[in-house]
């Protein structure tokens, strides 16, 4: 491994860090110790995808990268530092139909070498990143580059894996989110795939060949990212099952935290496997039950509340629960703020330029998390430094009037931008607990007055529980359910 290869990756590693609050893998151990292989991934999330999968992959990785890219500002840079391979793809490479095609083939020659001499590739065979639930149409790069691997890779040698790779974003725009890499199993192929072209075939052959590889990447990767059809029946999914998950919680008698990114990956999973299943079963039963479903969740909504918040006792019977709350709401909307003051005045206004120049310069939503990475690893130090610097100029003009002042003005400079930095890290965490704080006092104070509206969804909870563990007994699906409600991994089971 290069010395720029490993500066670079340990950039990445900081920038992605910074950017997620939370980055969970799985599947590590999928991945050979040894001998090359493809890593294919669906790309939602623009140049935060290949960032993820270089923080979290155990081995060596190249990317092949549209050539365009190449020519941005820091982006190519740090894409030659890691050794990415500029791809010009033969629909959008300058020239002459032949040039084309050349350039493409040039491409897919270095990542093959990279592979048959034992490092991965990482590429999206969508060749394009979008803001949809699903899969855009894959293109047959990737295939072919597989074939070429293979065709390169010295006899004697471990021929080439396709390790499909899953990306899971809780909010994919939202600073301080969470993330899920899943590495899954080599890809099994068909005997007529599982092949190393020989020297003469004809470009028909390698053609229809590439196609049906390009099939089978398009089935694994479809299944690992669970796609939809749409946002609307995306959305309802999680739905049925954050309602599944509370409503078993509450039947075990327990009060569940809130879910990693690996239980809620799996928890979906079950969920999109079984309506699938379903839909083609029972066609009608799915329609009724997405219904209701869809009926509940706008209830849910109109009350701001979340299924496993139904559960929680809206009364304040005793005298000590209105007191902690009282000192919560104190602690949080009084004494932190004065302390939080300065990471705000410092912070605030750069992450509101920063919010707003990265949905200016931004082609898709899809974009905003790579410009807000990329602009907040330049601005954010550039500004803490700069109000260490008028920190310590304001400590001297300060002294000039106040001569018993210390005479520290470096000090005083330095340790302004250190709390600048640090005030800004604690303000992110502060958000997320007046927000919880909020939710609270509304939660206690305001849904006795929707007792009636609550134990009706509590009701409905149940019933569409029934609903659908009745629709899903019978059928493996993926996870382990617990005793306490959680789904686990491991073998799969109906319910």
């Amino acid at each position: 491994m290069s010395t720029s290869y490993a500066a670079a990756a340990r950039l990445v590693r900081v920038l992605v860090r910074a950017f997620f609050r939370r980055i969970e893998v799985v599947g590590s151990d999928n991945v050979p110790p040894s001998g090359g292989g493809l890593l294919i991934a669906w790309h939602p999330n623009g140049l935060i995808d290949p960032a993820l999968i270089l923080s979290r992959m155990p081995r060596r990785v190249a990317f092949g990268a549209r050539h365009g890219l190449f020519r941005v500002p820091v982006v190519g840079a740090l894409l030659r530092a890691v050794g990415a391979v500029p791809i010009f793809r033969a629909a959008d490479a300058a020239g002459s139909a032949e040039e084309r095609r050349r350039h493409n083939q040039l491409s897919l020659a270095a990542l093959a070498r990279a592979i048959s001499d034992g490092d991965f590739a990482a590429l999206f065979p969508e060749g394009v990143s979008h803001d949809a639930p699903h899969l855009m149409e894959l293109r047959t790069g990737a295939a072919r580059l597989y074939y070429e691997a293979r065709r390169a890779t010295a006899p004697g040698k471990p021929l080439p894996v396709i390790v499909p790779v899953g990306l899971h974003y809780d909010d994919k725009r939202a600073f301080r989110s969470s993330a899920l890499v899943t590495f899954e199993a080599p890809l099994r192929l068909p005997a007529h795939l599982d092949v190393t072209p020989e020297a003469g075939e004809s470009d028909d052959v390698e053609r229809e060949r590439a196609r049906q590889l390009t099939a089978e990447m398009e089935r694994a990767l479809t299944e690992v990212i669970h796609a939809t059809e749409s946002w609307e029946l995306h959305h309802r999914m999680h739905r049925a099952r954050k309602l599944v998950r509370a409503e078993r919680g509450r039947r075990a008698g327990k009060r569940l935290e809130r879910p990693d990114m690996v239980e809620r990956a799996l928890g979906f999973a079950r969920v999109w496997a079984g309506y699938y299943q379903r839909r083609r079963s029972h066609p009608d039963e799915v329609a009724t039950l997405e219904a209701r479903l869809a009926s509940y969740d706008a209830d849910l909504r109109a009350l701001a509340l979340e299924d496993h918040e139904l559960d929680a006792d809206p009364r304040l019977g005793s005298l000590w629960l209105p007191a902690l709350l009282a000192l919560q709401v104190v602690t949080v909307y009084l004494l932190l703020p004065p302390i939080l003051l300065v990471g705000y005045l410092v912070n605030v206004p750069v992450a509101l330029l920063l919010v707003g120049v990265s949905r200016l310069v931004s082609n898709a939503y899809k974009d905003e998390a790579t410009v807000k990475v990329l602009l907040g690893a330049l601005l954010f130090p550039v500004v803490w430094v700069g109000a260490g610097i008028v920190a310590a100029r304001a400590h001297i003009e300060l002294r000039a009037s106040i001569p018993a002042l210390p005479d520290v003005p470096v000090l005083t400079g330095v340790v302004f931008a250190l709390v600048a930095a640090l005030g800004g890290a604690v303000a992110l965490r502060y958000l997320r607990v007046a927000r919880e704080t909020a939710r609270a006092v509304r939660i206690r104070l305001f849904r006795p007055w929707r007792k009636r509206a609550t134990a009706r969804l509590l009701a409905e909870r149940a019933a569409l529980y029934e609903a659908i563990t009745g629709l899903a007994e019978g059928l493996e699906l993926p996870g382990q359910v617990g005793d306490d409600g959680r789904v686990v991994r491991g073998a799969g089971r109906s319910g």
